[in-house]
């Protein structure tokens, strides 16, 4: 998974968690089973426990706070390496990543960096509504990326 290979570029974490958010989790509340997000996200955990997806620790689908927060996800009694841990959320498409991405970033003033990821080269991706600490951290992501030499 790309998001795989971007901690492993920043090295600060060696075996990431990976969450799928989604509408619901399957196994703990089985709402959402008929959202395609929520399959998707079921898919990509059955692939990682087959070994077909590597380089980090995947669960999911998880809902957000169960992504996230460790107390919510015991309130709802999920088991997880993952669940309240996440290093890296896996969105099901661009649209949900570009919204996740920006209300992190305008509600609780995270910090971001936008690249494009799946090209042969970095594309670094910005807003015109980003600060200049995204469109550096942007550069700086790419740059490392590049001198790793990976196809991101």
């Amino acid at each position: 998974m790309d998001g795989v290979e971007v901690e492993r570029v920043e090295e600060s974490t060696p075996n990431p968690a990976l969450a799928t958010p989604a509408f619901g989790t399957i196994r703990y509340e089985g709402d959402g089973d008929r959202l395609p997000s929520t399959l998707d996200a079921a898919a990509l955990c059955k692939m990682a426990e087959r070994g077909q997806i590597t380089g980090g620790l995947l669960d999911g689908p998880l809902g957000f706070d169960n992504a996230i927060n460790e107390a919510a996800a015991a309130e709802k009694g999920i088991v997880s390496q993952v669940a309240g841990r996440a290093d890296i959320l896996v969105v099901p498409d661009l649209e949900a990543g570009n919204m996740l991405a920006k209300q992190l970033t305008f509600l609780s003033g995270a910090e971001a960096a936008g690249v494009v990821l799946g090209a042969r080269v970095p594309i670094i991706l910005s807003s015109r509504a980003d600060s200049a600490n995204t469109r550096l951290a942007s550069c700086a992501l790419g740059v490392l990326m590049a001198r790793a030499g990976r196809t991101v």
